[in-house]
């Protein structure tokens, strides 16, 4: 018989019955189902990462990572158990409430060489409004020029500034590489016995919005904005074996900025010290990591977990890589000028 109605054999025509005509009617579909099908299966692309390379600036020098904006995913606990906090949640209002009975004295600490005198007074200005209101704070400031504090500036009830004088650092290479061992000398001969917590933060920056006793934790952590969100893959941890502050593949939850960073004063001066002796053995060995002191900040918080880590709230500038915020409560003016392209450093003067 042949196999469809048209076909003709040596003995001449074939008659087909209706029942015969419906299952070639019925192979014909399947025939042409499976053809479409495997078309639309091989016209299927792979899709291609939705990233792109983001080169660091501030003279340094680092890897090329993948990278694109976060989205304001408001996760409110990381994968360990520690709060990731965001300033508006119940739980931080629950936070604030918790600290703020218990009377605590607080140390921010900053770090002025340089040019970087001309942004003290916004700092401690903006400070002043936002960060631990009605709190006991009090700033330290290592400064090679002691003078840029003159005329004095009028502080607050609970509120006192303490200036440390340091050596001249000239070079940003050369400042990074003693940062930790000039922090971990301040908290040690100075902040130590004056202070229950201590936060870190870098000078060029000012406080947008309150800043309040939600930050508390033994060992506080600032996520970096651009990161947030991100694959690990795109974390630029220092990827030289031979470094100190080397991060295999397989390690590392989050990558954070040092904008700012604090806890007890007690496990500040660890982080600190244990950071400087990093630096150290790179040095002698002819190293330097290629993100400077937040590679070495990031491998020991690596070590040891943060038992708090706070938003991209906390630490923000302006740029197409950001996470996106409802609320930003410290931008950073010198991560900002990074992130200007060559005009717009020159229209804001950076």
């Amino acid at each position: 018989m042949a196999l469809f109605p048209f076909c003709k054999t040596p003995a001449g025509a074939v008659r087909v019955t209706r029942i015969q005509l419906l299952l070639y009617c019925l192979l014909l579909s399947l025939i042409i189902y499976f053809l479409h099908g495997r078309k639309v299966g091989v016209s299927v692309k792979s899709p291609h990462p939705n990233f792109h390379t983001m080169e660091m600036a501030r003279g340094r020098e680092k890897t090329g990572m993948a990278a694109v904006k976060a989205a304001p995913v408001k996760t409110l606990e990381t994968p360990w158990g520690a709060p990731l906090v965001w300033g508006d949640t119940h739980n931080s209002a629950w936070r604030r409430a918790k600290f703020a009975q218990q009377g605590i004295h607080t140390g921010l600490l900053a770090l002025v060489v340089g040019t970087y005198a001309q942004f003290i007074r916004r700092f401690l200005t903006s400070a002043e409004t936002y960060f631990l209101p009605g709190q006991t704070v009090t700033y330290y400031i290592l400064t090679d020029n002691p003078r840029s504090f003159e005329p004095p500036f009028e502080l607050g009830p609970e509120r006192q500034l303490k200036v440390v004088p340091i050596a001249e650092l000239p070079g940003w290479e050369r400042l990074a590489q003693r940062r930790m061992t000039l922090l971990a000398d301040a908290i040690r001969d100075s902040v130590s016995s004056e202070v229950e917590y201590v936060f870190c933060a870098d000078i060029d920056q000012e406080f947008v919005a309150p800043v309040g006793e939600e930050i508390f934790g033994d060992l506080v952590a600032t996520l970096h904005p651009e990161l947030y969100g991100m694959p690990r893959n795109a974390f630029p941890y220092e990827f030289k074996e031979i470094s100190s502050a080397y991060v295999d593949e397989d390690e590392g939850d989050y990558y954070y900025t040092s904008e700012l960073y604090g806890g007890l004063v007690s496990e500040m001066y660890k982080l600190a010290r244990a950071c400087a002796l990093l630096i150290l053995q790179d040095q002698a060995n002819g190293l330097i990591a290629s993100g400077l002191e937040e590679s070495y900040l990031n491998r020991y918080l690596i070590n040891h977990r943060p038992t708090c880590v706070l938003s991209p709230e906390y630490s923000w500038w302006d740029s197409s890589l950001a996470a996106d915020v409802s609320v930003q409560r410290l931008v950073s003016f010198g991560r900002q000028c990074e992130a200007f392209d060559k005009q717009q450093r020159e229209d804001h003067k950076c």
